[in-house]
């Protein structure tokens, strides 16, 4: 194996240090818990299950995993599913997979991105139940956090993201994200660093989807301000409720 550089250590001491800061900050990871990894097949998940897997090993209070890759039979997004399951077996998280398919017609209402990721969403946790699991970790990073807060704000008139930490109170089910803080182009550099195996993407919807154009803004915003992420960040913990409309806060005056 080839001897990494001092550059690519600290790439990667970087990504952990972070991570670290997540999951202590807002209470990610605790006693005894089974967390069920969404492993897509893309780099954020697998970078997720390796730091996570290393982190099961010395991580203080003991937790456990199980990795688990959904399948749609009519999206046309093939993965190397032994290649899946040996990334795993490195980390020795047990892996899944299970196969769904979905009726796009069944609701006109919502994109079939909505819908396939909606399916994904719900096959994941029935499969937590199935394995015992109170937390799903998914390898949304800080990009996939602004480009969320984007969307709804431009589309739904709502000033609201994916947080590090969602309870789910419906399904009795916490997500996590540990990567939350975590630059995309981090998690870039470490799939090249470790030569993780790109998956076979060919998704009818992929590219008219308005995520794409969120990160064109997103490298817009890197022009102006290289650190724009971080001040998005604090805006959205810095909520000046003075300095905006007051009738967006009329229901905590009643």
């Amino acid at each position: 194996m080839e001897e990494l550089t001092k550059e690519q250590l600290h790439t990667i001491y970087k990504i952990k240090k972070r991570v670290n800061k997540t999951v202590k900050e807002y209470g990610l990871i605790n006693e005894n818990d089974r967390i069920l990894i969404g492993l897509s097949g893309g780099k954020d998940s697998l970078a997720l299950v390796e730091i996570l897997g290393e982190k099961m090993k010395i991580f203080n209070p003991k937790f456990s995993l199980v990795a688990a890759h959904i399948s749609v039979e009519n999206i046309p997004y093939k993965s190397d599913i032994d290649y899946l399951q040996r990334f795993c077996e490195r980390f020795d998280v047990p892996f899944v997979h299970h196969t769904i398919s979905f009726d796009e017609s069944t609701d006109k209402r919502k994109s079939p991105c909505f819908l396939c990721s909606w399916n994904r969403r719900k096959a994941l946790f029935e499969l937590s139940k199935t394995h015992n699991c109170n937390k799903i970790a998914l390898g949304h990073h800080i990009d996939d956090v602004l480009e969320t807060l984007l969307m709804n704000m431009i589309f739904q008139g709502a000033f609201g993201t994916m947080p590090p930490m969602t309870t789910m109170d419906k399904f009795d089910m916490k997500i996590i994200r540990p990567l939350a803080m975590n630059k995309e182009k981090e998690i870039v550099q470490l799939a090249e660093i470790r030569g993780y195996k790109k998956q076979h993407k060919n998704c009818p919807h992929e590219k008219t989807s308005h995520r794409s154009d969120m990160k064109k803004l997103l490298a817009e915003f890197e022009k102006m301000n290289p650190e724009f992420r971080s001040s998005m960040w604090s805006a959205m913990e810095n909520i000046q409720e003075e300095y905006l409309p007051r009738t967006f806060f009329r229901q905590s005056d009643s």
